[in-house]
């Protein structure tokens, strides 16, 4: 075996040029693909982080009809139990019991449709991370009557500032509307655009007054210490309590969970198309080296190699010259992933249209170590796919036919 690889190795080598430039396509093509990946899965990460930490949390409870219906009658039953239940699961990090209303903000411009999120402060704060997206004025932890918070996209729309009032009107329990006046006293800023014009945010004694009880929670968000115990958690909830419906996160958000699977195929998708289209070089070199030493094949069978070492040789050829440029690309990549996450990639030029989907404009590239395996791996495959034919066709050669 020591001599095929030694042979395999200085029939690489014996035009520089060729193998040269094989070798700089495939460190070029492997870092470019690496490093989208890696900022891919970068953007999905900081997508699905964002949402869990700073809205959905792991898990939510609310009554079976509220998420379809979203009506003020349809909330929790005994909620207390429920918090008390969570209170004794050592599984549980935090909750927050929330109210929620559907309504409409009206201000001196127009009106539109939001959804009123009333929150306890001081839970809402240490189960998620909502709290830091304010970028101007003051939480609603304020000494002032009635104060909401709303997205800056919403106070664009309706040319609002800080200390302006606006006027939220809803259905209360008994299901006639009701208004009321509340004080801005401050803007948040979201990671979408969307999410900053439909949404306001109250206190949920405030809004628990205005709906007509003080006994009333829609929505309970849980943070777990462990993300994985989301749906044991979950079960355990449903199984505990009849009358309610407990959902993990991927239940309540599907579109993230898609985003995660998404991130495992594209990491195969995008380094298996770039394989792919250096494996044409790959067989196009190996099969013009192939060519050049037919006679020289030839006469190695004739004084007595085999030619299931003839096989294994050019093979070892393929893979040899394919492992070094890959390994050298992936080196490379892993470079670029560990200074860009650090640092991040600022897509601030694209800002406005990455906000209206809800991403960050920086974004911060990650690869973990089984994915970096994955590549190799299926360089490996391909670089093997491409060489086979080079490789059979060696082993097909007449030594009496080659003069």
């Amino acid at each position: 075996m020591k001599t095929l690889f030694t042979l395999a190795w200085r029939n690489i080598w014996r035009h520089p040029g060729r193998s040269g430039v094989l070798l700089a396509a495939i460190i070029a093509g492997l870092w470019a693909g690496v490093v989208t990946v890696g900022t891919m899965n970068g953007m999905l990460e900081q997508r699905v982080n964002y949402l869990i930490e700073s809205e959905i949390t792991h898990l939510q409870v609310h009554h079976p009809e509220f998420r379809v219906e979203r009506r003020p009658t349809d909330y929790i039953p005994e909620a207390e139990q429920i918090t008390n239940w969570l209170e004794g699961d050592e599984r549980v990090a935090a909750w927050s019991p929330r109210v929620i209303a559907e309504g409409m903000v009206q201000s001196p411009v127009k009106s539109s449709g939001v959804r009123i999120r009333g929150i306890d402060i001081e839970k809402e704060n240490r189960t998620t991370t909502f709290h830091e997206n304010m970028v101007e004025g003051d939480y609603i932890d304020v000494e002032i009557r009635n104060p909401v918070i709303i997205g800056k996209a919403l106070a664009g729309d309706h040319n609002l500032r800080i200390g302006n009032r606006i006027v939220l009107t809803f259905e209360d329990l008994s299901g006639d509307l009701t208004s009321a006046s509340f004080n801005i006293s401050g803007f948040f800023r979201s990671a979408s655009t969307d999410y900053d014009e439909t949404n306001v945010f109250v206190r949920s004694d405030d809004l628990k007054q205005l709906l007509g009880s003080d006994a009333i929670t829609h929505e309970i968000a849980v943070l777990l210490h462990d993300v994985d115990d989301a749906r044991a958690v979950a079960a355990g909830l449903n199984e505990e309590f009849t009358d309610i419906e407990a959902r993990t996160w991927t239940e309540i958000s599907p579109e993230l969970s898609t985003l995660v699977q998404l991130g495992g195929l594209m990491l195969y998708v995008v380094t298996g198309i770039i394989m792919l289209a250096l494996a044409f070089g790959i067989l196009n070199t190996m099969l013009m080296a192939l060519f050049e030493r037919l006679r020289e094949i030839g006469m190695l069978i004739s004084i007595g190699m085999s030619r299931a070492r003839v096989f294994v040789m050019i093979m070892m050829e393929a893979v040899m010259l394919t492992l070094a440029g890959a390994g050298t690309g992936i080196l490379l990549a892993w470079l670029s992933i560990g200074y860009l996450g650090d640092s991040g990639v600022n897509f601030g030029r694209f800002a406005e249209g990455i906000a209206e989907i809800g991403w960050d404009p920086v974004v911060y590239p990650s690869l973990s170590a089984n994915e970096y395996i994955a590549i190799l791996a299926v360089v490996i495959v391909i670089s093997l796919g491409a060489s086979l034919y080079p490789a059979i066709k060696a082993i097909r050669i007449n030594p009496l036919e080659e003069k």
